[in-house]
């Protein structure tokens, strides 16, 4: 069994070395270097040829994993299987460590909870990955990530739109077998928020002791408020403020960062999986999250919708990325 895994470039969620233009996919030396191994609908190995890869272990993650995209969907069915769980990671936690050094010189916070998102798709939503952060603890907390399926597009024009934006990481055949209309992803949303006693409807809808964080305004100000009228359901109330991480970068650092990629180069943190994945960004954002609080950052809200007229927000930081 061990030699059919022998080295290879994986396409899913992973770490890789920082490069700006392209990310490639770690493996251990225990993988193949020509192929690449997916977790398909039926969860055996299936394997195609691979372009260029890179092989890295470190001593911080000497055995990395890549994510099961079917697990975070509540479709594993190989969980007692060795061979899969020897491929794939099942516990995104184990990606985003905190150590006792990093709790030493943080600050109490307005929030509990961080609610970090970070969508995908510009025609209609692709990708909606939440991780909650322990605003105490900076520890992960769980992970909701859903592949969206498109309500107004054809059949044809989705095909085309997912082999182009997820075909090149190797997620796309995931895609198509787990991806839900956005209704059934916010209805699956608030139950899991729910779970975690984040959010209820006899609180108005409002978010408990939580607020969203993104890298930027457009996620909530402007693209959850344009699927939800494709979607032809309202605005869930949890969506009327959030937290522009980019605005707290500059006035926490003073310098400007113009996006997630700025930011972790500036960090130095190194940059995992594949950017425009939404998941990896998601889980990338995090680290940033965690870096910025273990060095005493507060997260304040920095954006607030207005009741009565819901395209006006306003910008609650004078010193702002505009």
């Amino acid at each position: 069994m061990a030699s059919a895994f022998s080295a290879f470039r994986v396409s899913l969620s992973r770490i890789s070395p920082f490069r700006v233009s392209h990310f490639s996919y770690p493996v251990t030396s225990a993988f193949a270097k020509t192929n690449r191994i997916l977790c398909n609908s039926s969860h055996s190995v299936s394997s195609s040829p691979s372009s260029s890869f890179s092989l890295m272990e470190t001593s911080e993650n000497p055995r990395w994993r890549p994510m099961c995209l079917y697990y975070t969907h509540g479709k594993c069915t190989k969980l007692d299987d060795p061979a899969h769980l020897e491929i794939f990671n099942h516990d995104c936690s184990k990606e985003l460590p905190v150590t006792a050094a990093d709790l030493e010189r943080k600050n109490p916070q307005e929030f509990n909870f961080f609610l970090v998102l970070d969508l995908e798709g510009k025609v209609e939503i692709l990708e909606f990955p939440v991780l909650i952060v322990d605003a105490k603890t900076l520890e992960v907390v769980d992970l909701f990530h859903r592949f969206v399926r498109p309500t107004k597009m054809s059949e044809e024009a989705i095909n085309k739109y997912i082999e182009g934006k997820y075909g090149e990481v190797g997620v796309d055949r995931v895609w198509h077998d787990t991806a839900i209309p956005f209704k059934q992803v916010i209805e699956e949303f608030e139950a899991w928020l729910a779970e975690h006693s984040l959010w209820g409807k006899e609180t108005d809808g409002a978010l408990n002791d939580a607020a969203f964080v993104t890298c930027g305004n457009w996620d909530i100000k402007t693209k959850i408020p344009e699927q939800c009228v494709v979607s032809n359901i309202k605005l869930p109330p949890y969506f009327m403020e959030w937290i522009n991480l980019k605005d707290v970068y500059l006035n926490f650092y003073d310098r400007e960062a113009r996006g997630m990629v700025s930011m972790m180069k500036q960090c130095g943190i190194r940059l995992m999986g594949s950017h425009h994945l939404g998941i990896d960004d998601t889980k990338n954002i995090t680290r940033v999250v965690q870096r910025m609080l273990s060095e005493g950052a507060v997260l304040k809200l920095t954006a607030r919708r207005s009741k009565s007229h819901m395209r006006n927000v306003e910008f609650l930081f004078k010193n702002r990325i505009k």
